[in-house]
């Protein structure tokens, strides 16, 4: 069909056409933390691969929408429909079809007659009842909010210990006027044209048609459209959330902040706030994962003598053995001195990397006593470059 959407969100997702609402939702998530702009900046091919991703997911993540994708192998928005000119529905439109002839075999009216027809506009307008009675349906229907996603800064100490950040958010909450059902009233009525089942049926000819009620648009309820939200049952306004960081969160990290995302529609449950953490760097301690790896400088005669010397760690100060002869970068590992994953329980270890600091000798005494240390220690270290 020519214009249609011929991308394959399935493969997107690197998941089978019969995957769970679950497994898409999982390798959603999983696909939009690794190829996060945020994860990734200046990285175009992520950035285009996230919009695929969350394009698919947008998709495959709605009933409705997936049961019209797996049927014509495309979705389309109501009216968006690929070279259709908005008339129909659905964003189908058939009014550049000739009914005339089916109309004639059903019962020998022509199309354009519709005496007592409740589509009134013949038989192109009753194929296009059959979407519009799908799309009312489903609009009547509890709808979830969708997820929201914030990028947040972490100081690197609250990374390490945890803090507690308040942050404005922009999403929909429910209506207050209608509690987000999109109605007011003392409740709803049955429809009295469709006996409260949403449909109605016509006979054309020898053939019988259920189609959607024009009175209460197929919900089988009569109700009043709540003026604050316009039948939305939401509104969209800015609040302020409370986030818990944990010790230990990395950069990029991604926390679920439970029913903070959009509020739902119709009674539907909210979706959640995902919070991606991007970390500071520290002018002394650098982080990998769950170990610290810092650089410290030592004297002369520390590296050559040996010694014990304080060492900086995220938890204060520590002592660290220097044995003789020490070359400059060396590491040494002290354990269980890095950061506590409250996952496993587990706490890292701390690397540290002594560097020998040759200091400046003005004095010609000092300079007396390297020439006599260098008389006294002739050997080379270069000559092993040579052997």
């Amino acid at each position: 069909m020519p214009g249609t959407d011929q991308k394959d969100h399935y493969k997107t997702l690197g998941v089978p056409k019969n995957a769970s609402p679950d497994q898409i939702r999982k390798a959603y998530r999983r696909l939009a933390r690794k190829y996060h702009p945020d994860v990734n900046p200046g990285d175009s091919f992520a950035e285009e691969k996230f919009k695929s991703i969350q394009e698919a997911y947008g998709i495959l993540g709605d009933q409705k929408k997936r049961e019209m994708y797996d049927q014509y192998g495309f979705y389309s928005e109501p009216g968006t429909y690929p070279g259709s000119r908005g008339h129909g529905p659905g964003g189908f439109d058939f009014s550049g079809f000739d009914f005339s002839d089916f109309a004639r075999a059903a019962g020998g009216e022509a199309a354009g007659s519709n005496r007592g027809r409740p589509w009134g506009g013949g038989l192109s307008d009753l194929f296009s009842q059959f979407f519009r009675q799908d799309q009312k349906q489903t609009a009547a229907q509890a709808q979830p909010g969708e997820d929201l996603e914030y990028s947040v800064d972490i100081d690197f100490w609250d990374a390490i210990k945890g803090a507690t950040l308040r942050l404005n958010v922009a999403r929909h909450e429910p209506c207050p006027q209608c509690r987000g059902m999109g109605n007011i009233g003392q409740g709803t009525i049955a429809c009295k044209q469709c006996q409260g089942s949403g449909q109605v049926s016509q006979t054309v000819g020898a053939m019988r048609f259920n189609l959607a009620c024009p009175r209460c648009q197929g919900s089988g309820q009569l109700r009043d459209v709540c003026p604050k939200c316009s039948g939305e049952g939401r509104l969209h306004r800015t609040e302020t959330v409370e986030v818990r960081i944990p010790p230990g969160v990395q950069n990029g990290s991604r926390l679920r902040v439970p029913a903070k995302g959009n509020a739902g529609q119709r009674g539907g449950a909210a979706g959640d706030l995902y919070i991606i953490t991007r970390v500071s760097s520290h002018a002394v301690f650098e982080r990998k994962g769950d170990d610290i790896h810092v650089r410290v400088p030592i004297t002369i005669p520390e590296a050559i003598l040996g010694g014990s010397i304080e060492v900086p760690t995220i938890a204060g100060k520590a002592r660290l053995k220097i044995p003789p002869a020490t070359s400059s970068g060396k590491r040494f590992r002290l354990r269980e001195k890095g950061v506590l994953n409250p996952r496993t329980n587990r706490t890292g270890d701390q690397f540290v990397e002594v560097r020998i600091v040759v200091p400046e000798v003005p004095d010609e005494a000092s300079k007396a006593m390297m020439k006599e240390f260098a008389n006294l220690n002739p050997e080379d270290p270069r000559n092993v470059l040579f052997e």
